[in-house]
């Protein structure tokens, strides 16, 4: 069956996942935030009935088991999936969960015929400025969402979004001052992408042309991260940092064993294959 011969002229668009889905980095008016969904909800020729179940804070098991379900009940046209970068950040990261999560999601979104829409990570590492060994633990975690996201993209047809290939994505003027999440012009250059692409595949929308975006002043950002940036920086960091430090202390040990012995490295793969039968899974564990 060719897209042409599936999408609606006023499709219903839903949005699930967590803060990159609800659209912080681009607050329109005080509580109220637009973000890449909104942009693209704005711009089908015919219109939309557009629905966003996202929360801030959600990781991949709420998405699969709370949100997937009031998305259900509206049979969506186009669902956009965007989550793991909560799972990444806390104590207990599960790439294999993360997996298993998306393709629940997956499944059950297809079998009702809804083109899915998924968002690989950016590299935070061209943003933030973070001690090496905690870098590379984060960069590791990032990794390892993103190659799940590629696993799914294999498994299933759908609309994958690679971040880092966008160009210029890493300017710190597309970034909101918490540089975790796309800014006014990082949103609008995510929408762009995802028209395109949702333009190939037969679905009537324009590619955002431009938007308007109010410029806080200095102490109105300084103001935000003390309202907003340092109690989620300090909720995360009960949950992380325990583990982040434990995870510092396995990659030294990590770095000095590839140093000393490499053949112990090799040992490490040989005994995932012990344990787990599929090639890419075993690289979704190492990559954590």
């Amino acid at each position: 069956m060719s897209y042409l011969s599936i999408v609606k002229p006023h499709p219903t668009f839903v949005v699930l996942g967590d803060s990159a889905a609800y659209g912080t980095g681009d607050e329109v008016q005080t509580g109220v935030f637009r973000g890449w969904a909104g942009f693209l909800s704005e711009n089908f020729q015919e219109g939309c009935d557009y629905f966003n179940f996202s929360r801030p804070g959600a990781k991949s098991s709420e998405v699969a088991h709370v949100q997937l379900e009031k998305a259900l009940k509206l049979n969506p046209d186009i669902c956009a999936v965007i989550v793991g970068g909560n799972d990444l950040l806390r104590n207990g990261f599960d790439p294999i969960l993360l997996h298993e999560n998306l393709q629940y999601i997956c499944r059950n979104l297809l079998s009702i015929g809804s083109e899915i829409i998924m968002v690989e990570l950016h590299d935070p590492l061209q943003l933030l400025k973070l001690p090496k060994l905690l870098g590379r633990v984060l960069n590791k975690r990032v990794n390892a969402v993103n190659a799940v996201y590629r696993k799914i993209a294999l498994e299933f047809e759908l609309i994958s979004v690679k971040t880092r290939n966008i160009e210029d994505v890493h300017n710190l003027r597309n970034w909101h001052i918490d540089r975790m999440h796309p800014g006014p012009a990082g949103h609008f250059m995510l929408a762009r992408n995802i028209a395109e692409q949702l333009r190939r595949r037969g679905w009537a929308i324009s590619i955002p042309a431009k938007f308007e975006v109010n410029i806080k002043s200095r102490s109105e950002k300084i103001k935000w991260m003390l309202r907003n940036g340092t109690p989620w920086f300090l909720k995360r960091s009960v949950d992380l940092l325990p583990a982040a430090a434990i995870l510092m202390v396995i990659e030294s040990i990590k770095l000095l064993i590839e140093k000393v012995k490499p053949a112990m490295v090799k040992s490490e793969l040989s005994f995932l294959y012990q344990i787990e039968s599929d090639p890419e899974r075993i690289e979704l564990l190492l990559a954590s």
